[in-house]
Protein backbone atom coordinates (compact mmCIF):
# COMPACT_ATOMS: atom_id res chain seq x y z
CA UNK A 1 0.00 0.00 0.00
CA UNK A 2 0.90 3.68 -0.19
CA UNK A 3 2.46 5.72 2.32
CA UNK A 4 -0.20 7.08 5.03
CA UNK A 5 1.88 9.96 5.66
CA UNK A 6 2.43 10.84 2.26
CA UNK A 7 -1.83 10.23 2.23
CA UNK A 8 -1.92 12.34 4.37
CA UNK A 9 0.74 15.15 4.17
CA UNK A 10 -0.15 15.14 0.32
CA UNK A 11 -3.39 14.34 -1.00
CA UNK A 12 -3.01 16.50 -4.24
CA UNK A 13 0.38 13.84 -4.99
CA UNK A 14 -1.96 10.93 -4.60
CA UNK A 15 -5.06 12.27 -6.47
CA UNK A 16 -2.59 13.39 -9.27
CA UNK A 17 -0.91 10.27 -9.42
CA UNK A 18 -4.65 8.30 -9.50
CA UNK A 19 -5.92 10.44 -12.03
CA UNK A 20 -2.58 10.26 -14.22
CA UNK A 21 -3.32 6.10 -14.07
CA UNK A 22 -7.03 6.75 -15.05
CA UNK A 23 -8.25 5.47 -11.69
CA UNK A 24 -10.28 6.56 -8.75
CA UNK A 25 -9.45 9.86 -7.52
CA UNK A 26 -12.23 9.99 -5.13
CA UNK A 27 -10.78 6.67 -3.33
CA UNK A 28 -8.05 9.52 -1.93
CA UNK A 29 -10.93 11.07 -0.09
CA UNK A 30 -12.62 7.89 1.42
CA UNK A 31 -9.14 6.63 2.60
CA UNK A 32 -8.11 10.19 3.99
CA UNK A 33 -11.69 9.79 6.13
CA UNK A 34 -11.30 6.60 7.09
CA UNK A 35 -7.57 7.66 8.20
CA UNK A 36 -9.37 10.60 10.61
CA UNK A 37 -11.70 7.79 12.06
CA UNK A 38 -8.54 5.49 12.81
CA UNK A 39 -6.75 8.00 14.67
CA UNK A 40 -9.39 9.47 16.71
CA UNK A 41 -11.06 5.85 17.41
CA UNK A 42 -7.42 5.05 18.72
CA UNK A 43 -6.98 8.41 20.37
CA UNK A 44 -10.11 7.15 22.30
CA UNK A 45 -9.29 3.76 23.26
CA UNK A 46 -5.30 4.96 24.01
CA UNK A 47 -7.22 7.83 26.87
CA UNK A 48 -9.52 5.32 28.20
CA UNK A 49 -6.67 2.92 28.56
CA UNK A 50 -4.71 5.54 30.14
CA UNK A 51 -7.57 6.19 32.57
CA UNK A 52 -8.16 2.88 33.36
CA UNK A 53 -4.44 2.20 34.45
CA UNK A 54 -4.77 5.24 36.75
CA UNK A 55 -7.97 4.31 37.96
CA UNK A 56 -6.80 0.74 38.33
CA UNK A 57 -4.58 1.76 41.04
CA UNK A 58 -6.71 4.05 43.11
CA UNK A 59 -8.65 0.90 43.80
CA UNK A 60 -5.64 -1.17 44.77
CA UNK A 61 -4.59 1.96 47.18
CA UNK A 62 -8.25 2.73 48.42
CA UNK A 63 -9.67 1.44 51.81
CA UNK A 64 -11.51 -2.24 52.03
CA UNK A 65 -15.04 -0.34 52.23
CA UNK A 66 -14.44 1.53 49.40
CA UNK A 67 -13.51 -1.35 46.73
CA UNK A 68 -16.15 -2.62 46.33
CA UNK A 69 -18.42 0.35 44.61
CA UNK A 70 -14.65 1.17 42.94
CA UNK A 71 -14.71 -2.41 41.18
CA UNK A 72 -17.74 -1.63 39.83
CA UNK A 73 -16.54 1.26 38.27
CA UNK A 74 -12.87 -0.41 37.04
CA UNK A 75 -15.55 -2.85 35.26
CA UNK A 76 -17.74 -0.74 33.63
CA UNK A 77 -14.59 1.01 32.94
CA UNK A 78 -13.00 -2.30 31.06
CA UNK A 79 -16.29 -2.58 28.75
CA UNK A 80 -15.84 0.91 27.76
CA UNK A 81 -11.98 0.31 27.03
CA UNK A 82 -13.28 -2.62 25.32
CA UNK A 83 -15.62 -1.00 22.96
CA UNK A 84 -13.25 1.42 22.17
CA UNK A 85 -10.63 -1.00 20.96
CA UNK A 86 -12.67 -2.93 18.77
CA UNK A 87 -13.97 0.59 17.01
CA UNK A 88 -10.21 1.06 16.96
CA UNK A 89 -9.70 -2.55 14.99
CA UNK A 90 -12.56 -1.55 12.71
CA UNK A 91 -11.30 1.68 11.84
CA UNK A 92 -7.79 0.54 10.93
CA UNK A 93 -9.48 -2.31 8.99
CA UNK A 94 -11.41 0.27 7.13
CA UNK A 95 -8.32 2.18 6.73
CA UNK A 96 -6.59 -0.26 5.33
CA UNK A 97 -8.79 -1.51 2.69
CA UNK A 98 -9.32 1.94 1.20
CA UNK A 99 -5.93 2.60 1.57
CA UNK A 100 -4.79 -0.53 -0.47
CA UNK A 101 -7.20 0.26 -3.88
CA UNK A 102 -4.89 3.03 -3.93
CA UNK A 103 -2.30 1.92 -6.59
CA UNK A 104 1.16 2.40 -6.24
CA UNK A 105 2.20 6.39 -6.84
CA UNK A 106 3.70 6.98 -10.15
CA UNK A 107 7.59 8.13 -10.40
CA UNK A 108 7.62 11.39 -11.92
CA UNK A 109 8.06 11.80 -15.21
CA UNK A 110 5.77 8.96 -16.27
CA UNK A 111 3.41 9.17 -18.78
CA UNK A 112 -0.39 9.79 -18.38
CA UNK A 113 -2.93 7.86 -19.84
CA UNK A 114 -3.03 4.07 -20.91
CA UNK A 115 -1.80 1.38 -23.11
CA UNK A 116 -1.31 3.79 -26.57
CA UNK A 117 0.40 6.62 -24.40
CA UNK A 118 4.11 5.07 -23.67
CA UNK A 119 6.63 6.94 -24.79
CA UNK A 120 9.63 5.32 -26.79
CA UNK A 121 13.11 6.13 -24.85
CA UNK A 122 15.24 4.82 -27.75
CA UNK A 123 15.75 2.32 -30.72
CA UNK A 124 18.46 -0.04 -30.70
CA UNK A 125 19.72 -2.20 -33.33
CA UNK A 126 19.17 -2.81 -36.73
CA UNK A 127 15.94 -4.08 -38.06
CA UNK A 128 16.19 -7.17 -40.03
CA UNK A 129 16.27 -6.82 -44.07
CA UNK A 130 15.19 -10.06 -46.23
CA UNK A 131 15.53 -10.44 -49.64
CA UNK A 132 12.68 -12.75 -49.76
CA UNK A 133 9.24 -13.03 -47.80
CA UNK A 134 10.08 -14.03 -44.62
CA UNK A 135 8.46 -16.88 -42.38
CA UNK A 136 6.38 -15.92 -39.32
CA UNK A 137 7.49 -17.49 -36.47
CA UNK A 138 4.88 -20.39 -36.37
CA UNK A 139 6.09 -21.73 -39.94
CA UNK A 140 10.04 -21.66 -38.72
CA UNK A 141 8.70 -23.39 -35.23
CA UNK A 142 7.05 -26.40 -37.05
CA UNK A 143 8.86 -26.49 -39.99
CA UNK A 144 12.40 -27.05 -38.14
CA UNK A 145 10.70 -28.58 -35.16
CA UNK A 146 11.25 -26.40 -32.69
CA UNK A 147 7.24 -26.95 -31.12
CA UNK A 148 4.45 -28.58 -31.89
CA UNK A 149 1.23 -26.72 -31.21
CA UNK A 150 -1.11 -29.07 -32.48
CA UNK A 151 -0.40 -31.61 -30.08
CA UNK A 152 -0.30 -29.43 -27.19
CA UNK A 153 -3.75 -28.23 -28.07
CA UNK A 154 -4.69 -32.17 -28.02
CA UNK A 155 -3.14 -32.73 -24.68
CA UNK A 156 -4.11 -28.97 -22.71
CA UNK A 157 -6.19 -27.19 -25.03
CA UNK A 158 -5.85 -23.69 -27.00
CA UNK A 159 -2.35 -21.82 -26.29
CA UNK A 160 -0.31 -24.23 -24.98
CA UNK A 161 2.36 -26.34 -27.33
CA UNK A 162 4.93 -28.51 -26.64
CA UNK A 163 8.86 -27.12 -27.16
CA UNK A 164 10.14 -30.21 -28.92
CA UNK A 165 14.11 -31.40 -29.79
CA UNK A 166 16.16 -28.42 -30.65
CA UNK A 167 13.28 -26.20 -29.24
CA UNK A 168 13.40 -27.53 -25.50
CA UNK A 169 17.62 -27.18 -25.83
CA UNK A 170 17.09 -23.09 -27.25
CA UNK A 171 15.08 -22.19 -24.31
CA UNK A 172 17.13 -24.19 -21.73
CA UNK A 173 20.41 -22.42 -23.83
CA UNK A 174 18.31 -19.24 -23.36
CA UNK A 175 17.66 -19.53 -19.72
CA UNK A 176 21.46 -20.79 -18.66
CA UNK A 177 22.61 -17.38 -20.51
CA UNK A 178 20.50 -15.60 -18.52
CA UNK A 179 21.66 -16.77 -15.17
CA UNK A 180 24.91 -16.54 -16.31
CA UNK A 181 24.66 -12.68 -16.94
CA UNK A 182 22.77 -12.68 -13.44
CA UNK A 183 25.11 -14.56 -11.25
CA UNK A 184 27.99 -12.34 -12.72
CA UNK A 185 25.75 -9.35 -11.85
CA UNK A 186 25.38 -10.56 -7.91
CA UNK A 187 21.85 -12.30 -8.33
CA UNK A 188 21.22 -15.39 -5.89
CA UNK A 189 20.15 -17.71 -7.88
CA UNK A 190 16.54 -19.68 -6.78
CA UNK A 191 13.99 -22.36 -7.99
CA UNK A 192 10.67 -20.54 -6.60
CA UNK A 193 7.28 -22.15 -5.66
CA UNK A 194 4.52 -21.72 -8.22
CA UNK A 195 2.24 -22.17 -6.17
CA UNK A 196 1.19 -19.44 -3.71
CA UNK A 197 -0.56 -18.87 -0.58
CA UNK A 198 -3.35 -15.63 -1.11
CA UNK A 199 -1.41 -13.24 1.35
CA UNK A 200 1.58 -13.28 -0.80
CA UNK A 201 -0.83 -12.96 -4.08
CA UNK A 202 -2.50 -10.08 -2.49
CA UNK A 203 0.71 -8.20 -1.20
CA UNK A 204 2.84 -8.15 -4.41
CA UNK A 205 -0.62 -6.54 -6.10
CA UNK A 206 -1.77 -9.27 -8.71
CA UNK A 207 -5.49 -9.57 -7.10
CA UNK A 208 -6.56 -6.16 -7.75
CA UNK A 209 -8.13 -5.27 -11.22
CA UNK A 210 -6.05 -8.37 -13.01
CA UNK A 211 -6.91 -11.09 -10.87
CA UNK A 212 -9.18 -12.35 -13.65
CA UNK A 213 -5.70 -13.45 -15.15
CA UNK A 214 -4.83 -15.54 -12.12
CA UNK A 215 -5.45 -19.34 -11.46
CA UNK A 216 -6.48 -20.08 -8.52
CA UNK A 217 -7.06 -23.42 -7.25
CA UNK A 218 -10.00 -23.10 -4.44
CA UNK A 219 -9.45 -26.56 -2.86
CA UNK A 220 -6.20 -25.87 -1.43
CA UNK A 221 -6.74 -21.99 -1.26
CA UNK A 222 -3.32 -21.35 -3.63
CA UNK A 223 -2.33 -19.27 -7.03
CA UNK A 224 -0.55 -20.62 -9.66
CA UNK A 225 2.27 -17.54 -10.14
CA UNK A 226 1.83 -15.82 -13.43
CA UNK A 227 5.46 -14.72 -12.83
CA UNK A 228 8.06 -15.83 -10.07
CA UNK A 229 8.08 -12.04 -8.95
CA UNK A 230 5.03 -12.91 -6.75
CA UNK A 231 6.91 -16.11 -4.65
CA UNK A 232 10.17 -13.95 -4.25
CA UNK A 233 8.31 -10.80 -2.89
CA UNK A 234 6.91 -13.32 -0.55
CA UNK A 235 10.53 -14.89 0.21
CA UNK A 236 10.96 -12.31 2.69
CA UNK A 237 7.90 -11.28 3.79
CA UNK A 238 7.43 -10.50 7.50
CA UNK A 239 11.49 -9.39 8.14
CA UNK A 240 13.60 -7.17 8.69
CA UNK A 241 16.63 -6.93 5.97
CA UNK A 242 20.11 -5.85 6.30
CA UNK A 243 20.91 -4.30 3.54
CA UNK A 244 24.02 -2.27 4.64
CA UNK A 245 26.53 -4.32 2.58
CA UNK A 246 24.28 -3.50 -0.31
CA UNK A 247 20.77 -4.75 -2.07
CA UNK A 248 19.70 -7.91 -1.88
CA UNK A 249 19.36 -9.42 -5.82
CA UNK A 250 17.55 -12.96 -6.91
CA UNK A 251 16.91 -14.40 -9.88
CA UNK A 252 14.51 -16.78 -9.80
CA UNK A 253 13.74 -19.83 -12.56
CA UNK A 254 10.23 -21.14 -12.60
CA UNK A 255 7.22 -22.08 -15.01
CA UNK A 256 4.89 -19.41 -15.24
CA UNK A 257 0.93 -19.66 -15.58
CA UNK A 258 -1.67 -17.05 -16.43
CA UNK A 259 -4.95 -17.18 -18.07
CA UNK A 260 -4.64 -14.32 -20.58
CA UNK A 261 -8.28 -13.34 -20.13
CA UNK A 262 -9.66 -10.79 -22.18
CA UNK A 263 -6.87 -11.49 -24.70
CA UNK A 264 -8.95 -13.45 -27.35
CA UNK A 265 -7.79 -12.51 -30.82
CA UNK A 266 -4.49 -10.61 -29.68
CA UNK A 267 -1.37 -12.51 -30.12
CA UNK A 268 -2.92 -15.91 -29.89
CA UNK A 269 -0.99 -17.29 -33.31
CA UNK A 270 1.88 -19.65 -31.95
CA UNK A 271 3.85 -19.11 -28.32
CA UNK A 272 3.62 -15.18 -28.26
CA UNK A 273 1.29 -15.29 -26.16
CA UNK A 274 0.26 -18.57 -24.35
CA UNK A 275 -0.94 -19.80 -20.81
CA UNK A 276 2.25 -21.43 -19.54
CA UNK A 277 5.89 -20.46 -19.78
CA UNK A 278 9.55 -20.85 -18.30
CA UNK A 279 10.85 -17.12 -16.72
CA UNK A 280 14.36 -16.14 -15.53
CA UNK A 281 12.93 -13.32 -13.09
CA UNK A 282 15.55 -10.75 -11.20
CA UNK A 283 14.12 -9.64 -8.31
CA UNK A 284 15.82 -6.70 -5.64
CA UNK A 285 15.45 -5.38 -2.46
CA UNK A 286 16.98 -1.80 -1.88
CA UNK A 287 17.30 1.15 0.05
CA UNK A 288 14.72 3.62 -1.78
CA UNK A 289 16.44 5.94 -2.24
CA UNK A 290 18.41 3.46 -4.59
CA UNK A 291 15.39 2.10 -6.15
CA UNK A 292 15.89 4.53 -9.34
CA UNK A 293 19.29 3.24 -9.69
CA UNK A 294 18.21 -0.20 -9.70
CA UNK A 295 15.64 -0.01 -12.13
CA UNK A 296 18.76 1.27 -14.97
CA UNK A 297 20.59 -1.18 -13.87
CA UNK A 298 18.14 -4.02 -14.27
CA UNK A 299 17.34 -2.72 -17.45
CA UNK A 300 20.79 -2.66 -18.86
CA UNK A 301 21.05 -6.35 -17.78
CA UNK A 302 17.95 -6.58 -20.50
CA UNK A 303 19.30 -4.76 -23.16
CA UNK A 304 22.45 -6.54 -22.84
CA UNK A 305 20.95 -9.50 -23.44
CA UNK A 306 19.11 -8.42 -26.26
CA UNK A 307 21.57 -6.82 -28.09
CA UNK A 308 23.97 -9.99 -27.85
CA UNK A 309 21.21 -12.08 -28.96
CA UNK A 310 21.40 -9.75 -32.11
CA UNK A 311 17.93 -8.73 -31.79
CA UNK A 312 16.59 -5.42 -32.66
CA UNK A 313 14.70 -3.69 -30.25
CA UNK A 314 13.33 -0.61 -28.66
CA UNK A 315 12.77 0.46 -24.86
CA UNK A 316 9.26 2.21 -23.83
CA UNK A 317 8.55 4.11 -21.01
CA UNK A 318 4.70 2.63 -20.07
CA UNK A 319 2.21 5.24 -19.12
CA UNK A 320 0.74 5.04 -16.15
CA UNK A 321 -2.60 3.75 -16.83
CA UNK A 322 -0.86 0.83 -18.16
CA UNK A 323 1.75 -0.11 -15.45
CA UNK A 324 -0.70 -2.12 -13.35
CA UNK A 325 -0.85 -1.49 -9.46
CA UNK A 326 2.09 -1.92 -7.88
CA UNK A 327 4.72 -0.46 -10.43
CA UNK A 328 5.64 3.20 -9.96
CA UNK A 329 7.55 2.60 -13.49
CA UNK A 330 7.86 0.16 -16.10
CA UNK A 331 10.09 -0.39 -18.97
CA UNK A 332 9.31 -2.02 -21.59
CA UNK A 333 11.86 -4.07 -23.93
CA UNK A 334 9.99 -4.68 -27.43
CA UNK A 335 11.67 -6.72 -29.90
CA UNK A 336 11.27 -6.27 -34.07
CA UNK A 337 9.17 -9.18 -35.18
CA UNK A 338 9.67 -9.14 -38.98
CA UNK A 339 6.34 -10.96 -40.31
CA UNK A 340 4.37 -8.69 -37.77
CA UNK A 341 6.72 -5.21 -39.08
CA UNK A 342 6.49 -4.28 -35.44
CA UNK A 343 7.63 -4.42 -32.20
CA UNK A 344 6.61 -7.34 -29.77
CA UNK A 345 7.21 -6.84 -26.37
CA UNK A 346 9.69 -9.34 -25.02
CA UNK A 347 10.65 -8.27 -21.40
CA UNK A 348 9.78 -5.56 -18.67
CA UNK A 349 11.35 -4.00 -15.93
CA UNK A 350 9.09 -2.43 -12.91
CA UNK A 351 10.75 -0.36 -9.81
CA UNK A 352 7.43 -1.16 -7.23
CA UNK A 353 9.48 1.30 -4.91
CA UNK A 354 8.06 0.73 -1.52
CA UNK A 355 4.43 -0.63 -2.06
CA UNK A 356 4.69 -4.52 -1.92
CA UNK A 357 7.38 -4.01 0.84
CA UNK A 358 4.26 -1.99 2.88
CA UNK A 359 1.44 -5.09 2.17
CA UNK A 360 4.25 -7.62 2.86
CA UNK A 361 6.09 -6.05 5.80
CA UNK A 362 9.54 -6.05 4.35
CA UNK A 363 11.40 -3.53 6.11
CA UNK A 364 15.40 -2.48 6.75
CA UNK A 365 16.64 -0.88 9.96
CA UNK A 366 17.50 2.97 9.44
CA UNK A 367 20.61 4.30 11.25
CA UNK A 368 18.11 5.85 13.97
CA UNK A 369 17.58 2.11 14.51
CA UNK A 370 13.84 2.25 13.61
CA UNK A 371 12.02 0.02 11.07
CA UNK A 372 11.12 1.27 7.44
CA UNK A 373 10.00 -0.60 4.23
CA UNK A 374 12.19 -1.53 1.53
CA UNK A 375 12.15 -1.28 -2.25
CA UNK A 376 11.37 -3.68 -4.36
CA UNK A 377 11.80 -4.17 -8.13
CA UNK A 378 11.86 -6.99 -11.00
CA UNK A 379 12.78 -7.67 -14.16
CA UNK A 380 13.17 -10.73 -17.12
CA UNK A 381 15.86 -11.87 -18.31
CA UNK A 382 14.69 -14.68 -20.28
CA UNK A 383 11.47 -16.58 -21.48
CA UNK A 384 9.90 -18.60 -23.88
CA UNK A 385 8.76 -15.91 -26.15
CA UNK A 386 11.97 -14.33 -26.90
CA UNK A 387 12.18 -17.74 -28.98
CA UNK A 388 9.59 -15.84 -31.22
CA UNK A 389 11.99 -12.93 -32.47
CA UNK A 390 15.02 -15.44 -32.39
CA UNK A 391 13.66 -17.19 -35.13
CA UNK A 392 11.98 -14.51 -37.32
CA UNK A 393 15.13 -12.67 -36.98
CA UNK A 394 17.74 -14.90 -37.66
CA UNK A 395 16.49 -16.90 -40.44
CA UNK A 396 17.57 -17.77 -43.83
CA UNK A 397 16.09 -18.07 -47.44
CA UNK A 398 16.14 -21.59 -47.01
CA UNK A 399 14.05 -21.48 -44.13
CA UNK A 400 17.31 -22.62 -41.78
CA UNK A 401 17.65 -20.32 -38.33
CA UNK A 402 21.53 -19.15 -37.61
CA UNK A 403 21.68 -19.38 -34.03
CA UNK A 404 23.52 -16.30 -32.08
CA UNK A 405 26.98 -17.11 -31.27
CA UNK A 406 26.68 -15.59 -27.59
CA UNK A 407 24.04 -18.89 -27.52
CA UNK A 408 26.32 -21.03 -29.30
CA UNK A 409 28.36 -22.75 -26.01
CA UNK A 410 25.44 -23.68 -24.63
CA UNK A 411 24.19 -25.68 -27.65
CA UNK A 412 27.56 -28.21 -27.69
CA UNK A 413 28.62 -25.85 -30.45
CA UNK A 414 25.70 -25.57 -32.83
CA UNK A 415 25.35 -23.07 -34.98
CA UNK A 416 22.34 -23.62 -37.56
CA UNK A 417 18.97 -24.75 -37.34
CA UNK A 418 17.83 -27.26 -39.81
CA UNK A 419 14.57 -29.21 -40.58
CA UNK A 420 15.32 -32.83 -39.90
Amino acid sequence: MIDPVLLREAPDVVRASQRARGASVELVDTALAADLERRAALTEFETLRAEQNAFGKTVAAAPKDEKKALVAQAQELAASVKAAQQRATDAEAAFTESARRIQNIVVDGVPSGGEENFVTLREVGTKPSFGFEPRDHVELGETLKVFDLARGAKVSGARFYFLTGIGARLEIALMNLALDRALAAGFTPLITPTLVRPETMDGTGFLGEHADEVYYLPADELFLTGTSEVALAGFHMGEILDLTAGSLRYAGWSTCYRREAGSHGKDTRGILRVHQFNKLEMFSYVLPENAEAEHEALLSYQEGMLTDLGLAYRVIDVAAGDLGSSAARKFDTEAWVPSQETYRELTSTSNCTTYQARRLDTRYRTESGKTAPVATLNGTLATTRWIVALLETHQQEDGSVIIPEVLRPYLGGLSLIEAP
